[in-house]
């Protein structure tokens, strides 16, 4: 089965159920080797693409614009008006102090180089990377809505690891007072075990009917069933390596959540990052996971999620085991 087509929150834009993310795309890994390089990405694109996937998440500073590059290419042998393409701008992608951010001159300039990289005149959703406190509110709103003006942008997203949902309410009612095109869809961390958004952040969502298109579905990789709980992390993991990770997610709460998930794909004879994908699309704010992968074969297992049905005792759950 294809993957279905959902809204995308209240704009009037279709995509898939599953977004296709290429944060992997021209990577280097510590030792200087790209982690997927153009022939392997244009290879997962096409199982994406063969899936039915039409929603593609990348942003400028993936692979020090290489993600892009390597999108672009692709989607040159295709047409691109079957395809949602989303990328992001904040981070550094050139030196200099006003090389970063969402002041006017580093989103002005961004902007055509990503449309460049990209080879398209426009960029169906553009996000925000992150907020930038130096920056007022007001410049890059209007900024962002001159896009928009422009035909440059066709709708304004906000992608967040801190879950402040006043941020996107101050800059939303800023944009609906000024008349400017507000943020319409938000990119936040959310997944069985990361559980922050619930406090506040959804509610906000669900109040200005925000489309929700969750990142780190598979929490880093912990929500695959590789770790278990009392066990030394697998040789070549991040928990092996990354005690940062170890110390996000490699506790009681967490393992509690994981344990859930794991006894679910025993159920339905799935594995533990189908179900746990599975349980964010059986959430009602979630329009669609953004996913990645190395191989093509690991992305055809990740969007089977799309097949899996929950039962409503099933989806509880996993929610109600953090």
């Amino acid at each position: 089965m294809g993957l279905d087509a959902v809204s995308l929150g209240r704009t009037g834009l279709r995509v898939s159920e599953v977004a296709f993310g290429t944060w992997r795309f021209g990577r280097e890994n510590d030792a200087g080797e790209v982690e997927v390089g153009r022939e392997r990405a244009h290879e997962l694109l096409d199982a994406y693409a063969d899936a039915g996937g039409r929603f593609i998440d990348t942003a400028d500073m993936y692979g020090s614009g290489r993600a892009e590059q390597y999108v672009g290419e692709w989607l040159a042998d295709r047409d691109r008006e079957e395809y949602v393409v989303a990328s992001k701008i904040y981070w550094p992608t050139r030196e200099g102090p006003n090389g970063r951010g969402l002041n006017r001159k580093h989103l002005r300039n961004n902007v055509d180089a990503i449309l460049d990289r990209l080879d398209t005149d426009y960029l169906d959703v553009l996000y925000i990377h992150r907020w930038d406190d130096r920056t007022p509110a007001r410049e890059f709103m209007r900024t962002l809505d001159e896009f928009v003006r422009d035909g440059k942008v066709h709708y304004l997203g906000a992608s967040t690891f801190e879950p402040n949902a006043w941020k996107v309410v101050k800059a939303n009612e800023i944009a609906r007072r000024e008349g400017y095109e507000p943020f319409t869809v938000v990119q936040p961390r959310y997944n069985a075990v990361n559980r922050e958004i619930e406090a506040t952040y959804l509610d906000m969502c669900r109040d200005y009917d925000l489309g929700v298109v969750p990142w780190s579905p598979l929490a880093g990789g912990f929500l695959t069933g590789k770790y278990t709980r009392g066990e030394a992390p697998p040789e070549g993991t991040r928990g092996a390596t990354d005690q940062q990770f170890v110390d996000s997610y490699l506790t009681p709460r967490n393992f509690d959540a994981l344990e859930e998930v794991e006894a679910v794909a025993g159920e339905v004879g799935a594995t533990p990052a189908q179900v746990s994908l599975a349980w964010l699309l059986h959430h009602e704010q979630v329009v669609a996971p953004i996913t990645g992968a190395r191989t093509p074969d690991q992305l055809r297992e990740n969007l089977a999620a799309a097949d899996l049905t929950l039962t409503a005792d099933q989806f509880d759950r996993i929610a109600d085991a953090k």
